[in-house]
């Protein structure tokens, strides 16, 4: 059968999976139940998920947790996470622990600026093209008010509209860029909204548009988290040695890229987990927070500690555009479920929230990097993985993480263990 089809998002889903298996699978069955045992049992929901996206044929599940003992500004949290990696909840766990004895996390917002651009092309006079956009700015906002109508009863709207000359970087290239405040909505389809309709008003014989679309870049949607407490109170012993090592290790992501990349990878499984959990997008986070810690025109840590009067401090600065209605937050259950854990915070309440879980993952990461390692913790929490992976019973089981309580983990050993298991029984 051939491979390329026509009209397939015209088929259900049932028709569509048909195909897939015929087409990929060798008319294996086990390949639609399989698809199928992912199905929600409640039609409504699965309707929901269908509608989600186009082609759905089943559910991709993630495991769905949460972290207690988080103290944010002197208020509890128990912060829902979304993610499959082993050891990221038992590591943001930990730390929201050890630090709700210390004074716990600090965090404050220092902007809600998120950014739109119009980009077009101009070989005219810059002269001219600057008086043109003077003569049309009142009426590019104008353009916009039955669309910000309701984002400005709710205190947002277009802060701002400029003209830029970026024909340094390319030939004939300016740009209209917009910045808005969106409050509690992440904003794209608002945004996006607003700069076609922006770029339909200025629109000139001279003037080639090219394209409208708002930036994952936000350097200016930025939030600050942090924690400090007594070097003394930092580790049960050689406190200032580990505290200088700790340090160090951000001073070596700071130096050196390929570190600061794997270092900023272990903030996002800690940012990630929430961003998934609360339905906002994880990608548009991830690039823009990459972006960011590229700002100096070198890649570098997103976080940075001090030691100051026998003062240990550690904090993250990052751009985090999120929202707390409209799109996913406000279709998908879990999503509903985790912004209601939270208390239903406000945008910026959720920024913070969110830094100080990505702060909590790098600190975790860093005390076991410069202590026992990184091993040790992770593969004790993806023992049970191999466990599984191996098919053991429940008995095996027991007996296998009993067995490696006080042993090194690694997937060669447990094999050996469970092997040695089954041919002394």
């Amino acid at each position: 059968m051939p491979k390329t089809i026509s009209g397939f998002s015209k088929f259900n889903k049932l028709e569509k999976i048909n195909w897939l298996v015929s087409s990929f699978f060798y008319n294996d069955e086990n390949v639609k139940d399989i698809l199928k045992q992912y199905w929600n049992k409640n039609e409504v929901l699965q309707d929901l998920h269908d509608d989600f996206i186009e082609n759905t044929i089943s559910n991709f599940y993630l495991p769905f947790a949460v972290a207690p003992n988080f103290v944010i500004n002197g208020k509890e949290y128990t912060i829902p996470m979304t993610i499959e990696e082993s050891s990221v909840v038992a590591a943001a766990s930990l730390v929201a622990k050890f630090w709700s004895t210390r004074g716990g996390f600090k965090a404050e917002v220092i902007s809600t600026t998120k950014i739109g651009q119009i980009h077009f092309m101009y070989e005219g006079d810059e002269v001219e093209l600057k008086n043109y956009f003077a003569s049309k700015k009142e009426d590019l906002f104008r353009v916009t008010t039955a669309i910000t109508k309701n984002m400005r009863k709710r205190g947002g709207g277009i802060l701002n509209i400029e003209l830029r000359n970026k024909t340094a970087e390319l030939d004939n290239y300016y740009q209209l860029h917009v910045t808005f405040d969106t409050v509690d909505s992440m904003g794209a389809n608002f945004i996006n909204s607003c700069l076609e309709a922006i770029a339909g008003e200025f629109k000139k014989e001279d003037i080639q548009i090219v394209m409208c679309i708002l930036s994952n870049y936000v350097p200016e949607c930025l939030v600050h988290a942090e924690v400090s407490c007594n070097v003394n109170d930092l580790y049960a012993e050689n406190s200032e040695i580990l505290a200088q090592k700790f340090i160090q290790a951000i001073q070596i992501a700071n130096a050196e890229p390929h570190r600061a990349v794997t270092h900023n990878k272990g903030i996002m499984n800690g940012i990630d987990a929430v961003v998934i959990a609360t339905g906002n997008d994880f990608r548009a986070i991830e690039a823009g927070a990459h972006a960011y810690a590229s700002r100096s025109g070198k890649y570098k840590s997103l976080t940075n500690a001090t030691i100051e009067n026998g003062i240990f401090k550690f904090w993250i600065e990052i751009p985090l555009a999120l929202g707390t209605v409209g799109g996913l937050t406000s279709l998908h259950p879990l999503s509903k479920l985790s912004l209601k854990l939270l208390g239903n915070p406000s945008a910026k309440e959720l920024m913070e929230i969110i830094a100080v879980a990505g702060l909590a993952q790098n600190f975790a990461a860093l005390r076991a990097l410069t202590t026992t390692g990184i091993q040790k913790g992770h593969m004790k929490m993806h023992l049970t993985n191999i466990i599984k992976q191996l098919g053991a019973s429940e008995e095996e089981k027991s007996f296998l993480i009993n067995y490696f309580e006080n042993k090194t983990v690694t997937h060669n050993a447990v094999v050996e263990a469970y092997n040695k298991l089954v041919q002394d029984k």
